[in-house]
C-alpha cells in the first residue's frame, strides 16, 4: 500500500492523456472519495457532473479564454471531465444566517473534496488538473448547473501521458510561525 505522504508528493496537474478509457468502477471509487470529504456542520454541498460526452466537453471547453489557460485541450481530450460544484448559502450558514467573516464556506468544502478526488486519482494511476480559469456561467449553462448552485471548477480525469517534475516547495520555516505572524 502507497504511503499517504508519498501519494500527496507524487500528485501532478496533467494536462495530456492517453486515449484509454476510464472505468466506470474507477470513477464510482473517485466520487467515494469526495462523499468522505469534511465539510462544514457535514451539509455535503458538493455536486459533480460526470462529463463523458464529446460535444458536452466541447462546449464546457468553449467557456475558457482562448489564450492563457494551459488545460484548454485537456477539457476535450480527457477522457472524463468533472464539473465540480457546490450548493450555494448552506456551507457557512446556521439558520439561514451567514456565521463566518468568510461568508459562504461552499469554496472551502469544495476544495477539500477537490483534494481527496485529485489524490484518489493519482493513488489509482490516473490524472488530473483543476480547472479554474473559464466563464463559470457559460460552463454552468452546458451543464444545465440549477439555480441555488455555482459551477467552480473543471477537472479533466485521465490516463496520464505525460507527467511532468515536482514544482519548487517552499520549506516548512518558511511559511510557519511560533505564536505570532
Amino acid at each position: 500500500m502507497a504511503d499517504l505522504m508519498e501519494i500527496i508528493k507524487g500528485r501532478r496537474s496533467i494536462r495530456k492523456y492517453d486515449e484509454r478509457d476510464v472505468p466506470e468502477e474507477l470513477v464510482d471509487r473517485l466520487l467515494e472519495a469526495v462523499r468522505w470529504a469534511p465539510s462544514w456542520t457535514n451539509c455535503q454541498c458538493w455536486e459533480v457532473v460526470v462529463v463523458r460526452d464529446q460535444a458536452v466537453k466541447e462546449q464546457l471547453q468553449a467557456s475558457l479564454p482562448p489564450k492563457g489557460n494551459p488545460a484548454v485541450k485537456a477539457i476535450v481530450d480527457a477522457p472524463v471531465l468533472l464539473a465540480m460544484c457546490a450548493r450555494t448559502g448552506i456551507s457557512g450558514y446556521y439558520k439561514d444566517l451567514q456565521t463566518t467573516k468568510f461568508g459562504d464556506w461552499m469554496m472551502y468544502d469544495l476544495g477539500l473534496a477537490t483534494q481527496n478526488l485529485c489524490l484518489m486519482a493519482h493513488h489509482l494511476g490516473l490524472g488530473t488538473v483543476i480547472v479554474g480559469l473559464f466563464d463559470h456561467d457559460r460552463a454552468a449553462a452546458a451543464v444545465n448547473v440549477p439555480a441555488g448552485h455555482e459551477l467552480v471548477t473543471l477537472i479533466p480525469l485521465g490516463y496520464p501521458a505525460k507527467v511532468g517534475g515536482a514544482p519548487k516547495r517552499r520549506e516548512p520555516h518558511e511559511f510557519t510561525h511560533d505564536n505570532h505572524f
